[in-house]
């Protein structure tokens, strides 16, 4: 009786020793999952850190891209001033004429100083109407003119603000009448002898009542040179052929 005791009681310890492996067989194999499941979520968080990463490098990139293609639309763009090709003309003289200065007043010779320097370098467009009156102004102190002998309408000599500047619209006058392309318009004779040029072929010039103006026809643009050396008043009329 006592040996079918202790042969139940070895069965059932081998039952429970079964059972305790065979729970714990299960448990290591649990875990081993839940090893196995943490590590793929944690690749996989690190796979979309990466990829973050990769689309931050990559955003950077196009940024970076953009910029050099900002940069080379902006060294490509040239400024209007640089598109606009400046032109190059060569210089043809078409004439040149001058008159002897008769006074020596020193306010004449500053008059004619003053308008000599605003008449100097003067384009005329070809087609376009030349205005002495109108390129040279009206003839104030506050320019720096001088009171100087001037006629009257009545061929009287009086001082007059500018006197003197007859002198160059005359000069002028005379170089243009030697270009056939150039087409005096208006001309006014002085109301009295004036020394400097031969009889009718003066023009005098009074701001607001007489002016002396031709039109370029000459083909091309024209520059006008204005000088004096205080004996003689020169003026030439240069063509611009552009090239």
């Amino acid at each position: 009786m006592k040996n079918k005791v202790w042969i139940i009681l070895g069965i059932l310890l081998i039952i429970a020793i079964g059972f305790a492996i065979y729970f714990e067989f299960n448990n290591n194999n649990n875990n081993g999952d839940y090893e196995a499941q943490r590590t793929s979520t944690n690749e996989n968080n690190n796979s979309n850190d990466n990829n973050t990463s990769d689309n931050t490098t990559n955003n950077e990139t196009t940024e970076g891209d953009n910029t050099a293609n900002e940069t080379n639309q902006s060294q490509n763009q040239t400024p209007n001033e640089v598109k606009e090709e400046k032109k190059e003309y060569k210089e043809e003289q078409l004439s040149t004429f001058s008159t002897k200065i008769y006074s020596n007043d020193s306010a004449r010779q500053n008059n004619i100083k003053i308008t000599c320097n605003t008449l100097n370098n003067t384009t005329v467009k070809n087609g376009a109407t030349f205005s002495f009156c109108n390129t040279v102004g009206k003839a104030t102190s506050q320019k720096g003119y001088q009171e100087a002998d001037v006629y009257d309408h009545d061929g009287n000599k009086t001082k007059g603000l500018g006197g003197g500047n007859c002198q160059v619209s005359s000069t002028l006058y005379n170089a243009v009448l030697e270009v056939s392309s150039l087409k005096v318009t208006e001309r006014h004779a002085h109301s009295n002898y004036v020394p400097y040029v031969k009889k009718g072929k003066d023009a005098a010039v009074a701001y607001g009542s007489y002016d002396l103006k031709f039109v370029n026809n000459s083909g091309n643009d024209i520059k006008i040179k204005a000088s004096t050396d205080g004996k003689s008043v020169t003026i030439s009329i240069i063509s611009l052929k552009e090239i």
